[in-house]
């Protein structure tokens, strides 16, 4: 089950952040989680107030952002050109005068335009800015001194299961997309 994302390239996009007022019961909510929903060590962590290195416990994935940067744009960006070239052919076969007299010139600009398009979605991608309140809860909870079970989920259903079950033991639930 632990395939990696078409579009990312990553093992675990979607994660769940529940913060809880002491290390006990986070501990107890992280071991219930990682029995009920049978997830690995790797994939149930916990981040203390005192955590020195808390990034590698949000985003564990050895790979980095750069291999999530490059398979984004790389992937997004032939899929752009792809489409560009079916909105030529598409405007060939309706006969539209520009593309009919021009065809290579308007196939490479829809080229273009459909591969730059593909790039900046790529680039939106790589950002991943559904991260910032999983990431943004956790770093909080630190600076309040409380504790923060994080959850790696192989897919959007484990992690709505966990964030349920995180949040019946009592924590603020924040996840990703």
């Amino acid at each position: 089950m632990s395939e990696t994302s078409l579009l990312t390239g990553e093992l675990s996009n979607s994660k769940v952040a529940a913060v809880f007022d002491n290390a006990s019961l986070a501990r107890q909510a992280a071991d219930a989680v990682a029995e009920s929903l049978s997830l690995g060590p790797a994939q149930v962590q916990l981040v203390t107030p005192d955590e020195p290195h808390p990034g590698r416990k949000l985003e564990p994935e050895t790979r980095g952002i750069w291999r999530t940067i490059v398979v984004a744009h790389v992937r997004l960006g032939i899929a752009g050109a792809v489409v560009g070239l079916l909105g030529f052919a598409a405007l060939y076969a309706m006969g539209i005068p520009f593309i009919v007299s021009s065809p290579i010139a308007a196939a490479l600009v829809m080229l273009f335009f459909g591969a730059v398009a593909g790039l900046m979605l790529g680039g939106l991608v790589s950002l991943r800015p559904d991260h910032d309140r999983y990431v943004e809860a956790t770093r909080d909870a630190m600076s309040e001194g409380r504790t923060t079970v994080v959850v790696h989920a192989f897919s959007a259903a484990q992690r709505d299961q966990a964030a349920e079950l995180l949040r019946a033991r009592g924590g603020e639930v924040a996840s990703t997309l």
